[in-house]
């Protein structure tokens, strides 16, 4: 099939074009750019002398974790803001490598019994995703309490010489097979006292296929400064690829975040280290992470059954952390859509009782630790800065969802905007330029993970592609395929599971 794409503004390609011109895409790829005025093409699509991009690649999603890759293969949130390729895996959980052919690792997101699972290594994840619809692209990280899970189950301890050896094998077939690299959620209490050691063991093996280490901080509140000289100490010491997930300024902790923002802007040319941020002033958040850090323990049916322990239950309200009630709102409560929308404020309220907390317990149990928490408590104008800095990836942290899903959600704007809001503060706040901006969501990430022939536009390159104008998508095309067009989904699914080229 052919396509050709007329009259817009190239940003983003191998080569500067100083005047509109056309773009040509043939089987899927880029076949020429210039002025075209007498080519036929089968798809004619008129840019208006909007800007045509690379499609933009986030490195930080959830749609495998709340298992709507499956359920949802549109994931209309994400063409609608002209990202083309999105990657999983991230925060230590990952569909694959598991050997039971179960997803325990993903149970504070999802409902595991969603999806029959009919694999076990990322081979046959992916092949399963071949054989699937998709719309966007997608790869895959390997996540170490997926693996760490599989090998010594639910038990907090230390890895054994012989676990560690296991481990490493595992992770190098994951690598081997398309796992795109090797994450880590060190504030999950799976991973929490995870040692160094096992931290530099693995990343080195990551490094030696050329893969990226992604890490969830230990923390990422007042701890955040030791956290990033954690990381960076084992990204210089290893020389891997390091992506730091989600790094934003929480409120109360500006003076540390800032003081790690520095310490990473200030990192020699040679540490191949970034982060990933989103332009929001909210959060996305389990309902169980407002669990003491001690409380969230051997997965969500232990953290139920402590919740409704009586005696643990003191222990519990004395120890979780303050509550902004009035900016606390659920985001999703399965079977229980009537909650949906309503503050903690409202909630408690409703219960009849005076404290916060004892209405989040009790909602907690009402819920069966299921659902999700929109909680605004980000600072913006430090957000914006570390956007800014050289380092930084945009990425949305969040799955896209089906509006006429299996319950009532309110999706938030990481969900719903998040690209389209960088690039609007990009031309409103005069962030940087544009050209530098879309490096950042293209060419950068594209890099980082090793993808082959995209991230650029060029010719032989895939046509992964966005067209904007004013912080709108006009339309976004996927290897070839106009999957997106003035405000419709054009229900086509070109979409790919992608495979890391592990060279050692």
């Amino acid at each position: 099939m052919t396509l050709l794409i007329k009259n817009v503004q190239v940003v983003g390609g191998a080569k500067q074009f100083s005047a509109p011109c056309d773009v040509f895409v043939n089987n899927g790829k880029i076949s020429a750019i210039g002025n075209f005025p007498n080519k036929k093409a089968d798809v004619t699509l008129d840019g208006q002398g909007a800007y045509l991009s690379p499609g933009f690649i986030d490195v930080n999603t959830d749609s495998d974790h709340y298992l709507t890759l499956f359920d949802h293969p549109a994931q209309e949130d994400f063409l609608r803001q002209g990202v083309t390729t999105i990657f999983g895996g991230m925060c230590g959980s990952s569909l694959a490598p598991i050997a039971y052919g179960t997803l325990e690792s993903i149970q504070k997101w999802g409902d595991p019994n969603r999806v029959n699972v009919n694999w076990h290594s990322v081979a046959e994840l992916l092949r399963v995703l071949d054989k699937r619809p998709l719309a966007v692209n997608f790869g895959t990280l390997a996540g170490h309490s997926t693996i760490r899970r599989a090998i010594i189950g639910e038990a907090l301890r230390d890895l054994t010489k012989n676990e560690l050896n296991v481990f490493a094998r595992t992770l190098e077939t994951a690598l081997k097979e398309g796992a795109f690299g090797f994450s880590t959620g060190l504030a999950y209490v799976h991973a929490y006292k995870t040692s160094s050691l096992e931290l530099s063991f693995f990343a080195d093996v990551a490094k030696r296929f050329n893969a990226v280490y992604a890490t969830h901080l230990r923390d990422g509140g007042v701890g955040i400064q030791a956290s990033i000289e954690e990381t960076i100490k084992l990204a210089q010491e290893i020389g891997v690829r390091t992506l730091v997930s989600h790094f934003v300024p929480v409120l109360g902790t500006e003076k540390p975040y800032e003081a790690a923002l520095a310490m990473i802007n200030n990192l020699p040319d040679n540490t191949n280290l970034h982060f990933d941020i989103y332009p929001s002033t909210s959060s996305l958040m389990p309902i169980y992470t407002f669990l003491p850090q001690w409380a969230q323990n051997g997965g969500v049916a232990v953290m139920l059954a402590s919740v409704k322990d009586e005696w643990l239950l003191a222990r519990i309200k004395k120890d979780m952390p303050p509550i902004k009630e009035d900016v606390f709102v659920i985001a999703q409560a399965p079977g229980n859509d009537f909650l949906v929308g309503k503050t903690l404020a409202q909630i408690r309220e409703g219960y009849g009782m005076q404290d916060a907390r004892d209405a989040l317990l009790k909602l907690m149990a009402t819920l069966n630790m299921k659902g999700a928490v929109l909680y605004k408590n980000l600072n913006a104008s430090l957000a914006l800065k570390a956007i800014a800095s050289p380092r930084s990836f945009v990425a949305s942290n969040a799955p896209s969802f089906d509006e006429a899903g299996r319950y009532k959600q309110i999706k938030s704007e990481r969900i719903t905007s998040t690209f389209t809001r960088f690039l609007s503060l990009v031309e409103e706040e005069k962030l940087m330029p544009l050209d530098e901006a879309i490096k950042k969501i293209t060419i950068a990430p594209a890099r980082m993970f090793g993808l082959q022939d995209r991230g650029e536009i060029k010719e032989g390159n895939f046509a992964d592609l966005a067209c904007f104008k004013g912080g709108e998508i006009r339309f976004t095309i996927v290897n070839g395929v106009v999957a997106y067009s003035e405000g419709v989904f054009q229900k086509k699914f070109p979409g790919k599971a992608l495979r890391h080229e592990a060279k050692k």
